[in-house]
């Protein structure tokens, strides 16, 4: 499907979902009965292997100024609070170790960067769908006087592989960014990953799948920009990466990232969770003509994103000749440096 094809379905997904609509659908009801036995086959597969349920991350990161801090000095920096939201990926299913999971490594990322500590809080639930997430932000939100500074949230996978229509999806998710941001938080959505390189899964259910979590990673973008949020694409990253190195980027149950899977992930998103902090140089937010970066119409921004790992879209121009518009960023990963000691207690724990 061409950039233009998927930007004019996004769009009309995005439509839907603002005003109500609910029969858009990503795979035709003639398709879904060509590929019964696929699935059947796929479903035999994916899964049978062993995967740990995700270790608990939650604490302060950085936090050696924290605890000098404790011993008696006035300028202690205050933590940055980070939340994790959405489905096993934002949780880290499929690994053993907390500084394994998305949210350790972003944490200990994000405070190497800004220089100062990181509270992480994680209430993404295994296995949920976008309509989850209401739950999920009112957890985020239920203490006023810690409320997060940035969120991210990593979910769709769970809505393809239910047959959620789209348009409802899509709704879950921009009414969850319009929550967060009018509590004053920042929100990254890694919109949802390409399902069509999962190893077991054979065409013509691979195509479909592809194709499904591609419409629907472009609907989220267009979803989350328009409420003020940023989105990073995850679909390529399930891609050629995911694709070529099967056994390495891919954890035990077949499904699930591996250490190294999240690690990739986390690498493509933090750029991103810095900018939208404030902590990335000045020059680096200007559109880099020789990376392909631009002002684009939101809907082309968000197909053109979810054809490539890594790329960013945040809201640029409100109005243009074409509806919203928005800003294509295609941001340099920085390796990400690994938690080497457990997090501290976040402060509200700390007797």
């Amino acid at each position: 499907m061409s950039s233009m094809s998927r930007a004019r379905v996004a769009r009309r997904i995005a439509a839907g979902a603002a005003y109500g609509g609910g029969g858009i659908g990503l795979v035709g009801a003639a398709a879904i009965g060509l590929v019964l036995a696929e699935v059947q086959m796929a479903k035999r597969h994916v899964g049978n292997g062993h995967a740990p349920h995700p270790p608990s991350a939650d604490g302060v990161y950085g936090w050696e100024g924290l605890r000098a801090g404790a011993a008696g000095e006035d300028d202690a920096p205050v933590p940055l609070r980070l939340t994790m939201l959405g489905d096993s990926t934002a949780s880290g299913q499929g690994v053993r170790r907390f500084r394994q999971t998305p949210g350790a490594l972003l944490a200990s990322g994000l405070a190497a960067v800004a220089e100062r500590p990181v509270e992480l809080r994680n209430v993404a639930l295994a296995g949920a769908q976008s309509d989850d997430l209401d739950r999920q932000v009112t957890l985020a939100l239920r203490d006023h006087d810690r409320l997060p500074d940035i969120c991210v949230i990593m979910i769709g996978a769970n809505d393809v592989t239910h047959r959620i229509p789209p348009t409802r999806s899509v709704r879950h998710l921009s009414a969850a960014v319009r929550r967060l941001r009018t509590a004053g938080a920042e929100v990254v959505v890694g919109t949802c990953p390409d399902l069509g390189t999962i190893e077991p899964v054979q065409q013509p259910l691979r195509w479909l799948a592809r194709r499904a979590s591609r419409q629907l990673a472009a609907a989220q973008t267009i979803g989350a920009v328009e409420q003020g949020g940023r989105t990073v694409s995850l679909g390529d990253l399930l891609g050629p990466e995911f694709e070529a190195n099967p056994r390495e980027l891919f954890g035990p149950d077949n499904y699930h990232p591996s250490a190294e899977g999240y690690a990739t992930a986390a690498m493509a998103v933090l750029p991103t969770v810095c900018a939208a902090l404030g902590l990335w140089p000045a020059e680096e937010e200007r559109p880099d003509v020789s990376r392909r970066e631009g002002f684009l119409p939101v809907a082309r921004a968000a197909a053109e994103a979810a054809s490539e790992a890594g790329t960013e879209v945040a809201a640029a121009v409100p109005t243009g000749p074409r509806g919203p518009w928005a800003l294509l960023k295609r941001r340099r990963r920085r390796r990400l440096p690994t938690p080497d000691a457990a997090p501290a207690p976040a402060p509200e724990a700390t007797v």
